[in-house]
């Protein structure tokens, strides 16, 4: 059985930087991220913890790539994939753990 992931945008209090990551478990990785887990990091370095958008695949590998795509798009692309979603750019990270039980579960 193969494992799947998710790919996400994250962003400071100002919303002026945005990182794309992926990961197998969004909870404990936007915690990570919202905790600054891993120091002198990028994400730890410009206070970047606000999950703004998600994406759920079946298989990781699938995310890694979808991830690889994301990251050479421009500032204005991504700024239009997240309001896609969610067009007010409000922190999903308290929402993420109700999302997060309802895809898997």
């Amino acid at each position: 059985m193969k494992k799947g992931g998710f790919v996400y945008i994250l962003t400071n209090r100002h919303k002026t930087v945005l990182y794309i990551g992926v990961t197998s478990n969004l909870k404990r990785r936007v915690w990570e991220h919202a905790n600054h887990e891993v120091k002198n990091s990028f994400t730890d370095k410009y206070n970047i913890e606000y999950l703004l958008y998600y994406e759920w695949f079946e298989n990781i590998t699938d995310a890694i790539e979808r991830e690889k795509k994301l990251k050479k798009w421009n500032r204005q692309k991504k700024e239009e994939l997240i309001a896609s979603k969610n067009p007010d750019w409000d922190f999903l990270n308290e929402e993420i753990y109700r999302e997060v039980y309802r895809l898997l579960y």
